[in-house]
């Protein structure tokens, strides 16, 4: 199914073929008042050609056919193009819609294979509170890319490897409780992390004891890597607990200890090829005075003079670092799955790197870098009423486990006072939906790089831009159905004819979804649905005001029944795109 925005776009395209070569843009209108999309490719063309913007626009007009499509287009403000949809196309439109499996979502000019590399947990430690954006913006992007129609890999890229190894076989050694590792794995790794951790700064004895057992599992010790393994499989395990709760699957999981045996070899050639150059002992990239300073990644001023910011890629020891590791992992993933595009969900605080690291890349693979879209999506903290990192009250991080254990039980709370008599495992299974799915639209609500302000009190409210908002929009067309124990007609016996304004509203609105979703990949962000299924939902809440359904006359009724459907089949995949579910009653 053909979006409206590429319908028009078409038809100016044949227009202007007289005129000149351009790529004409449609955009729906900010302001209804002047219809429902625009074009500024009167105001492009008159700057190429000096030319009077509204004579051009007045010249495209005349050539531009759009007869059945919408009313005769306006010219606006010092060129604008402006479009009204004609009802008798909208319900055109909205028959194709209803009958369509994809929601109105085209299927891309071309399949890329996409890799997303998201949420990257480290072996040994809980997953916390920071880990929820990258995990859950990775997730939604996947689900989108797929279901535009990409070929999508999700990986994992564990932190399994490191000198934290040395501390956790001290600590295992000689002060594990066996009791707690089988009670929580995660929590007696943490402890006795942290416990070693101490001891090596105010103790030598110790802290030469952590670099041979370090020494000895990088060696192969038998020993050494079964404990290694050990943690690792504990830590894999509990990882996939959170993920199974939160709906998240990945196709490859693998830590950064499966690339050390690239890490040599990639050393050496950015060696040999001049890319890197000793430094004190280290190898390091710097800068090749090839961008302006400003955008150079090597480059910082200070003191009104540009210094260097060299890329680590081999200590001075020789030890390989996070540099060394993505461009092994790099290098895994070109090899395994050609992938035209590479997603790095991470936070904001990784820009330096990543702008290192994908600048290195282009030195070292230039043909590759030239044919590949590597992006940093980075995004924001979590901050608490304080407007400070989201910690508990006694300044600790905050295990993902615990938040979302809160989470349902908050849910659940509002639940039972709203809903008394219903049984209590089905009260139970809502406030898993509806707590989890909460914790995840108010993390993509926002533009991914700003920082928002957790608040339970506003996540789970009934009111405003809130997943609970959304569910119970979906939940309220449900019982519109089961009120009239009736399913909308057949598509072959359906009559649409659109006259009352809420309904040509609700229509316009719905024809959006194609449009909106393929933005969604732009730049990454999926607030950009997010807002969209709120207004869908605030569109339908209107309409269901404005328009009676079940009192309707049958012909009109089972055109609005038709209506209701296509609106939840949308909300309910927009909010799956974002990786909420929702539940049937609330």
């Amino acid at each position: 199914m053909e979006t409206i925005q590429s319908l028009l776009e078409s038809r100016i395209r044949v227009a202007i073929a007289g005129i000149a070569e351009l790529e004409p843009q449609v955009t729906p209108t900010a302001d209804s008042r002047f219809g429902d999309y625009q074009t500024n490719v009167a105001m492009i063309l008159a700057k190429q050609q000096r030319a009077n913007p509204r004579q051009l626009a007045q010249q495209i007009i005349e050539k531009l056919d759009v007869d059945g499509l919408c009313e005769a287009p306006q010219i606006a403000g010092a060129g604008f193009i402006n479009f009204r949809l004609l009802p008798d196309f909208l319900a055109n439109q909205l028959a194709l819609l209803i009958r369509d499996e994809r929601l109105g979502v085209p299927l891309p000019s071309r399949i890329k294979k996409i890799v997303v590399d998201f949420s990257s947990p480290n072996v040994a430690k809980p997953m916390h509170v920071g880990h929820i954006r990258s995990t859950i913006l990775g997730d939604s992007l996947a689900r989108i890319a797929t279901f535009i129609g990409h070929d999508v890999v999700r990986d994992n890229h564990i932190g399994d490897w490191g000198t934290q190894f040395g501390m956790l076989l001290v600590g295992w050694k000689s002060e594990l409780n066996q009791e707690a590792l089988e009670a929580d794995p995660l929590s007696e790794m943490e402890r006795i992390y942290k416990l070693i951790s101490v001891r090596c700064k105010e103790d030598p004895a110790t802290l030469d004891r952590v670099r041979q057992e370090l020494v000895k599992l990088q060696g192969g010790d038998e020993e050494n890597l079964a404990l290694w393994k050990q943690m690792i499989r504990l830590s894999q395990a509990q990882f996939d607990t959170v993920y199974s709760r939160l709906g998240v699957r990945f196709d490859a999981t693998l830590g950064e200890s499966f690339y050390n045996p690239r890490l040599g070899p990639v050393v050496s050639e950015l060696r040999e090829r001049g890319i890197a150059v000793e430094s004190q002992g280290a190898l390091c990239v710097l800068s090749d005075h090839r961008l302006p300073e400003k955008e150079d990644p090597f480059l910082i001023q200070r003191d009104g003079q540009w210094t260097d910011i060299p890329a680590i890629v081999q200590k001075a020891d020789g030890a390989a670092n996070y540099t060394t590791t993505d461009l092994a992992t790099l290098q895994y993933r070109f090899e395994t799955w050609k992938p035209d595009e590479i997603l790095y969900v991470t936070d904001g605080r990784q820009q330096l790197h990543f702008r290192q690291f994908f600048t290195i890349f282009e030195r070292w693979q230039p043909e590759l870098a030239a044919k590949t879209r590597l992006a940093h999506v980075w995004f924001g903290s979590i901050l608490g009423d304080d407007n400070k990192p989201f910690k508990t009250r006694s300044g600790e991080t905050i295990r993902l486990v615990d938040l979302l254990d809160e989470a349902e039980e908050r849910a659940l709370k509002i639940i039972a006072e709203k809903n008394p008599l219903m049984p209590e495992i089905e009260q139970r299974e809502i406030a898993t939906i509806v707590g989890l799915g909460s914790v995840k639209y108010a993390d993509l609500l926002p533009s991914r790089q700003s920082d928002y302000v957790f608040s339970w009190d506003k996540m789970l409210s009934l009111q405003g831009n809130t997943a609970p908002y959304l569910m119970y929009s979906y939940v309220r067309i449900q019982a519109i159905f089961r009120k009239a124990a009736l399913e909308p007609a057949g598509e072959e016996s359906l009559v649409i004819s659109l006259s009352e304004p809420a309904e040509i509203a609700l229509v316009k609105k719905l024809l959006l979804f194609g449009e909106v979703l393929p933005q969604v990949l732009v730049d990454f962000r999926p607030n950009v649905l997010a807002n969209y299924l709120f207004e869908l939902a605030s569109t339908f809440h209107g309409f269901f005001e404005a328009c009676p359904v079940l009192k309707a006359e049958p012909a009109v009724r089972a055109m609005r029944l038709a209506l209701c459907k296509v609106t939840a089949k949308v909300l309910a995949r927009g909010l799956d795109l974002l990786g909420i579910a929702v539940p049937e009653r609330m």
